[in-house]
């Protein structure tokens, strides 16, 4: 055990993570060269075509230093907000972290709220500026915020590139020198804390484990606490690029178990694992349970891919815990599920991988954000979904999520990004000067209006520079409606939002003119209409195609013209009685980007 290092790797997104993993598995010739690739850790299609982890990846190298030879267990971690649970488990495996930080860019905001987690945790942080060898790189200035924000001595902070390899020795023989060995003992009874699983068609799941304490050995008879579920570890092994199967793994080691589990709720993450013969007294405290903070309805285009769906989400889960989701139905689009996502960027790629992954394609509702109501006798319900939402004659009031929101950017852009705030409904809390020209500001916001468009807002404005970071931090009263769209006098469900009560008219006329654009014309009038209650707030009307029926009468009395166009009138009019209107999934999408 005295040998073995377990750390994880944390930065902001784009600081050369999954980069700099590459040269220290080259280095400990972890993988061949024919194997190498960019990004090596990231297996995920999508993950290469974007640029970013999505996944936490764990892999075990070898490393002699001085002549002793030492087991490091690294486990790679996504950088984007909307990933931070999955940096979470990451650090409950480890006892040391390298806190990257891109040379030309500085400290972000997500390199403040992961670092702060590490710390909690009690982890050996090493500071590592990357990117050195670019020609914009100001590596003196973003050591003194390094400093700043540590306290930690110049010496301490370690220069590297990814790239080209610089400083690659010094992080490992800093791993080596400045990390703990994990503590625990190996005799003790088994305990072993579940951080990440996957599925695999022949094999079933496979969960990743990190031991505290014991031994386990293959065909032991282990159980897995919290859902009480005994199995046979028909293999268990260390994560190499592959998986390498071991007779038998002790406290300290990063690993996995297959034991033939197939159905995806016996494995938690979080969960202990432990044996049948001499269980251990408790379970290790796991991470927190994961809060989704965005809703939507997830519907399968055809009705009978419904079972087909809830089997892919499942297996999803599996490999994303964060993703939550319950059966609903809509009059509109269906039988389906309410899926609760970390945010927009995840909610994206969970519908990109139904479709390449499980050939799942789907209707994503309008986005929203979950809402305390309390009714006149001041009970409360949490609704996420605005059909949910009680009569408004029994409401009292409606409160809504607020998050504290941080946002580190260079200080010319100041003005734009506060007048994005304050429109947003924010509320300036402070701004600090964190070093030079970089700025940090705190605003409290409610977390419905950041739901849709805010992020892609912010990057335009400050042309990339500023980074944005948030938790939940309160619920707060605000005056809320619900507002609805009817199409020739009926509700479509799948289009209704609830939105604050100044912002509801605009929002309603810019929805009504969108889907005027968006929805094909019939063979009637279609009316398009906005309405709060029994209130029409916004009204837009596509007009019917037509065809000409007096074309043929040239002359002769306007009677006979007349006769022919109040017989197509009634035609229309029938029509229209029993015609439905398809909404294309186009008009869904467009809701999100209506500005």
């Amino acid at each position: 055990m005295k040998r073995i290092r377990n750390f994880c790797i944390i930065a902001h997104i784009d600081h050369g993570k999954s980069t700099l993993a590459d040269r220290l598995l080259e280095y400990t010739d972890t993988v061949d060269q024919k194997d190498l690739q960019a990004q090596v850790l990231d297996d995920m299609d999508l993950e290469r075509e974007r640029g970013i982890t999505i996944k936490s990846h764990a892999i075990q190298m070898e490393y002699a230093l001085d002549g002793e030879k030492y087991t490091l267990n690294l486990i790679d971690t996504p950088g984007h907000v909307d990933f931070s649970y999955e940096v979470s488990r990451s650090i409950a495996a480890c006892e040391g972290a390298l806190l990257i930080v891109d040379a030309s860019q500085g400290i972000q905001a997500q390199t403040i709220s992961n670092l702060y987690m590490a710390i909690d945790n009690d982890l050996e942080i090493i500071p590592v500026v990357n990117k050195v060898d670019l020609d914009s790189a100001n590596p003196d200035e973003v050591e003194d915020q390094i400093i700043d924000l540590l306290g930690c001595k110049r010496s301490d902070i370690i220069r590297a590139s990814g790239k080209t390899g610089i400083g690659i020795p010094e992080i490992l023989r800093a791993i080596i020198e400045r990390v703990p060995a994990p503590d625990g003992d190996p005799s003790a009874p088994l305990q072993a804390l579940i951080f990440d699983s996957v599925f695999n068609p022949f094999r079933g799941i496979i969960a990743y484990f990190k031991i505290v304490n014991g031994t386990i050995h293959r065909n032991d008879f282990v159980k897995f606490v919290s859902t009480g579920k005994e199995y046979h570890a028909d293999e268990i092994g260390v994560l190499k690029l592959d998986m390498a199967p071991r007779n038998e793994l002790s406290a300290g080691n990063v690993g996995y178990i297959i034991s033939g589990i197939k159905t995806s709720r016996e494995v938690r993450v979080g969960d202990t694992i432990t044996h049948v013969a001499a269980p251990c007294e408790s379970a290790i405290d796991g991470f927190e349970e994961v809060k989704p903070m965005v809703f939507a309805g997830v519907y399968p285009i055809e009705t009978e891919d419904f079972e087909n769906l809830r089997t892919s989400l499942e297996k999803l889960q599996l490999n994303d815990a964060s993703l939550t989701f319950q059966p609903e139905s809509s009059a509109a689009l269906g039988f389906g599920f309410r899926c609760g996502f970390l945010g927009l960027l995840h909610m994206e790629i969970v519908q990109e991988r139904l479709a390449r992954e499980f050939d799942m394609d789907v209707i994503t509702t309008v986005p929203n954000v979950s809402y305390h109501v309390y009714d006149k006798k001041g009970e409360v319900t949490e609704v996420h979904n605005p059909s949910g939402l009680p009569d408004p004659t029994l409401i009292d009031h409606i409160e809504e999520p607020y998050i504290r929101a941080s946002i580190i950017t260079a200080a010319d852009f100041i003005g734009p990004i506060m007048t994005l705030c304050l429109g947003k409904r924010g509320e300036l809390v402070k701004q600090e000067y964190i070093s030079g020209n970089r700025i940090e500001l705190i605003f409290d916001m409610p977390l419905g209006e950041i739901v849709i468009d805010f992020y892609d807002k912010l990057k335009s404005i400050s042309k990339g520079y500023a980074s944005f970071d948030y938790h939940l931090h309160d619920f707060r009263e605000s005056k809320l409606v619900r507002l609805d769209i009817l199409l020739n006098g009926e509700s479509v469900d799948a289009l209704s939002t609830l939105t604050h009560f100044d912002n509801s008219v605009s929002f309603g006329r810019r929805m009504c003119e969108k889907l005027k654009e968006l929805i094909p014309r019939q063979q009637f009038d279609i009316a398009i209409q906005a309405a709060i209650g029994a209130k029409i707030i916004a009204r837009e009307t596509i007009k019917a195609v037509r065809k000409d029926v007096t074309a043929k009468c040239y002359g002769g009395d306007i009677s006979r013209k007349r006769k022919l166009l109040e017989k197509q009138k009634k035609g229309k009019k029938r029509m229209k009685q029993i015609g439905s209107v398809e909404v294309p999934q186009k008009a869904f999408l467009a809701v999100l980007k209506l500005d």
